[in-house]
């Protein structure tokens, strides 16, 4: 596991977006000019589920990770939610931070978890098409291979499974939050966990004995529908306009094989000639990856080669 040693801790700010504010985590550069790198979290996730790799990077970049539209601090975002939203905040949360990828003063770089890759590559086609240095893509951005389901309920339900239950919960207070998450086949070994502690405290709200997650449940249903058959979101993850990297786990969202992709896939889908380079983080699961020290070195690893083009 990670050693939670670093005691950098992040800024929280708000960058203006449709309809309101978008809640982020900014973790400083030690120097001016330094590059930016933009974190983005999954489908029921929020932005200290990246505290190791933030942590990994603060100082020699700008890392900022937001609360998508729907999550965690950025809950009372309204809709209409979707990845295209979504690739319009963070469009905004570039600008803000006045990312210029026309003169080169400052190369940016984002990264995607799961969901957070399928916005990064949708926003880095479209309206961040100049803003966008590079990508890292991590156990996402990549058409899934989606199991049989009537409806898109059904089918995230399959993906998710406690994740997506947890939303029509209710808890008595923090150790049942806690608890349930110990229970989770994946989550479960890193409970003890500061950092991912703090990242599973991030998503409660409400007064006990009714706490809740904060996850707006009609964004994740709009934004897995945008996952499983959104024909502008799958055309972008075939074209990249920048040097990608897809970093994969074997092991998947419940912490056993197969992961959500794997060498017979990935060799089918041509990312050579989408000018993707592809690797996997041997040991890790869909949530280790982001968490244990082989998944936050390759991440950083992977920003870093990039960030030296």
């Amino acid at each position: 596991m990670t050693s939670d040693d670093d005691t950098r801790s992040p800024e929280e700010i708000t960058v203006p977006v449709a309809g309101g504010d978008l809640a982020a985590l900014y973790w400083a550069a030690d120097a001016p000019g330094a590059p930016l790198v933009v974190l983005l979290h999954g489908i029921t996730a929020n932005a200290l589920t990246w505290a190791p790799v933030a942590a990994a990077l603060a100082g020699e970049c700008e890392v900022v990770a937001p609360d998508l539209r729907g999550r965690a601090h950025s809950a009372g975002l309204p809709g209409p939610y979707g990845l295209s939203a979504h690739a319009a905040d963070v469009t905004a949360l570039l600008q803000h931070f006045g990312a210029d990828g026309n003169d080169g003063a400052q190369v940016t770089v984002l990264v995607g978890h799961s969901m957070g890759g399928f916005v990064a590559a949708l926003a880095t086609a479209g309206q961040a098409r100049d803003l966008v240095h590079g990508l890292v893509l991590v156990d996402g951005g990549l058409p899934l291979a989606v199991p049989p389901a009537a409806d898109v309920d059904a089918a995230l339900a399959a993906v998710l499974g406690p994740s997506l239950a947890r939303l029509d919960r209710t808890f008595p207070d923090l150790a049942a939050v806690r608890a349930f998450w110990a229970d989770h086949p994946a989550v479960g070994a890193w409970v003890d966990s500061p950092a991912v502690a703090a990242h599973l405290a991030r998503d409660v709200t409400g007064s006990p004995p009714e706490l809740r997650s904060a996850v707006v449940r009609e964004a994740v249903r709009m934004d897995g529908a945008d996952l499983l058959d959104n024909e502008l979101v799958l055309e972008a993850t075939t074209d990249f306009p920048v040097p990608t990297t897809l970093l994969w786990a074997p092991r998947g969202m419940m912490g056993d094989p197969p992961g959500l992709y794997d060498e017979v896939r990935l060799a089918g889908m041509g990312l050579a000639d989408a000018g993707v380079a592809a690797g996997e983080v041997p040991g890790t699961d869909h949530y280790s990856i982001l968490w244990s020290e082989p998944g936050v070195a390759a991440v950083v690893g992977a920003v870093r080669s990039l960030l030296s083009r």
